[in-house]
């Protein structure tokens, strides 16, 4: 049996990030462990909870998700960005963030992103996980 993809939502927008967390227990192969209002708590979360993944938007308070991605150094949790804003698309990816998704998210694009996650955590070496 494949693992679960473990998943902290972290998005200011409380719709926003409630629509999220709808749609990804709508996937079997994904867990919802915890959710956040902004960066600092995305972090705390991070570090007791050690998710597989952490769905970020870019603009919240305290501590924008472009500042927690940079906080995550050893790769883990991967990184999906989640936002309404197209520019920072390569700051994204010097992050080495699975996926950039812009809102509203789609089930199939969300589909699609499941994807990219289930191959890299695959890759992963033994007891990265």
């Amino acid at each position: 049996m494949v693992p679960k993809i473990r998943a902290l939502v972290a998005d200011d927008e409380r719709p926003a990030r409630l629509f999220l967390i709808a749609t990804l227990r709508g996937f079997d192969e994904v867990e919802v462990i915890a959710e956040a209002g902004n960066g600092t708590d995305a972090l705390k979360l991070i570090a007791t909870l050690g998710p597989d993944v952490v769905f970020l938007d870019i603009h919240m308070p305290d501590i924008n998700g472009v500042g927690v991605g940079n906080l995550l150094h050893s790769g883990r949790p991967l990184i999906v960005f989640v936002t309404a804003h197209e520019g920072y698309a390569d700051r994204a990816a010097q992050l080495n963030a699975v996926d950039y998704l812009l809102k509203p998210v789609t089930v199939e694009r969300l589909r699609q992103t499941i994807d990219l996650l289930r191959k890299r955590l695959q890759q992963a070496p033994a007891g990265t996980r």
